[in-house]
């Protein structure tokens, strides 16, 4: 006989369908590494049975689980309870005096966190608002709602995101929107992954290997933002996850679940764009925006086609730096040899555009650019920030070679 049970109520849990039972993938012999995104189902599994009462259920899905997934610390302490809730009433989440307030109030967040993803889960035909257009090489973008503790990765239609999978993860100790060296916060913005490091490079901490991120970018260094070694890594062996706020910066999730990951990323073009939490809006929307914020950079082309020194003068911002040159010195230079050229053209490819999380008048463009004028010619990729001033007209604050 089960006594009054009440973790549910302690962690301010919601209502989720139920999902295949363990008892139904224990009968399949469904192969362990294939299961991995069964395990968040499992533990929802159990949570809406402890909440319908329905205690047996619930202990069936959390023992088969912890059998699967032995290092799944979440689980195991559902799993004590319900054992402990054989003997005596439930009063709490964690019933064990010898576990310190801080571990059971992690693991309290985790269940909260993966719980309300379930609860509310994005509408597949919505996209975050700052992903406002990929380059045909971006095959796949990663986009991280940090308050949320999720991870969404996007694949690239045609042009047009389409929410592919997504995974529970966890981020700085102390939170969001780094600033310094050793201050344990994991940054807010758009990065790319520029890089791999393979398992056996790396101490046993990072798990299934990791992909740094290019932080700190150009903005953050605009910010004198300091530190480094972000990355999107794995957890130890003997770990499955870990709670909401445990890196020192970085980004964490199940190795498994990194695995999965692993196959959709290419180094040096793959999008990661962290943030506080995610706008999500209609694909309709979000076509209309793209049309929009698209229309500044083909203007910009086009008046420096024009050899009209000032009207393509008109779209850096005075505190533009970038190239070499600030402000001022970039006018000179133009001004100088814009004149000497009898034609410009100029194509740009693979053009990106995301608004910077968290500073909605902002905005990154990446591009192939084929300059062609009488006497030179040049292609290489370019990166721009454009900010919305004061009086509505975006401009370009900074450009540079990538």
């Amino acid at each position: 006989m089960y006594k009054t049970f009440t973790i549910i109520t302690m962690i301010t849990l919601g209502i989720w369908p139920l999902l295949t039972s363990g008892q139904e993938l224990a009968a399949k012999n469904v192969p362990l590494h294939s299961i991995d995104h069964h395990h968040e189902q499992l533990l929802i599994n159990a949570l809406e049975n402890i909440k319908a009462n329905n205690i047996r259920d619930a202990f069936t899905d959390i023992e088969y689980l912890v059998r699967v997934e032995p290092s799944f610390k979440l689980a195991q302490l559902i799993y004590a309870d319900l054992l402990l809730a054989r003997s005596r009433p439930i009063t709490d989440f964690g019933n064990f005096s010898a576990l310190p307030y801080s571990y059971i109030s992690s693991l309290k967040e985790e269940a909260r966190a993966r719980w309300q993803h379930h609860l509310a889960p994005p509408d597949k035909g919505m996209i975050p608002e700052f992903l406002v257009q990929l380059s045909d090489e971006q095959k796949y973008v990663i986009t991280v709602d940090m308050t949320a503790s999720r991870l969404y990765l996007f694949e690239n239609r045609k042009g047009v995101p389409h929410l592919l999978n997504d995974f529970y993860i966890s981020i700085g100790k102390n939170g969001i929107g780094k600033f310094e060296e050793g201050d344990q916060k994991t940054p807010v913005g758009v990065y790319f992954v520029s890089g791999y490091l393979d398992p056996s490079e790396l101490p046993d901490f990072y798990g299934a290997g990791a992909f740094p991120i290019d932080y700190p970018n150009i903005w953050d260094r605009r910010f004198n933002r300091t530190g480094y070694g972000i990355w999107l890594h794995g957890t130890p062996f003997n770990t499955y996850s870990r709670p909401p706020r445990d890196s020192n910066g970085c980004v964490t999730m199940s190795n498994l679940d990194l695995k999965t990951l692993a196959s959709y990323i290419t180094v040096g073009q793959t999008p990661v764009l962290l943030t506080h939490e995610i706008n999500w809006i209609p694909v309709e929307k979000w076509q209309a925006r793209q049309a929009e914020y698209i229309k500044y950079v083909e203007q910009w082309r086009k008046d420096w086609e024009s050899k009209d020194v000032e009207l393509y003068l008109s779209h850096y911002a005075s505190d533009y730096s970038g190239l070499g040159k600030d402000y001022n010195s970039w006018v000179e230079y133009k001004r100088r040899v814009t004149p000497s050229k009898d034609f410009i053209k100029i194509n740009l490819t693979g053009t990106s555009v995301f608004l910077y999380p968290g500073e909605p008048d902002l905005m990154v463009v990446t591009f192939e650019q084929d300059y062609r004028s009488d006497n030179f010619q040049r292609k290489f990729t370019k990166r721009q920030y454009w900010r919305k001033d004061e009086d509505g007209k975006w401009k370009i604050i900074y450009e540079g070679s990538v």
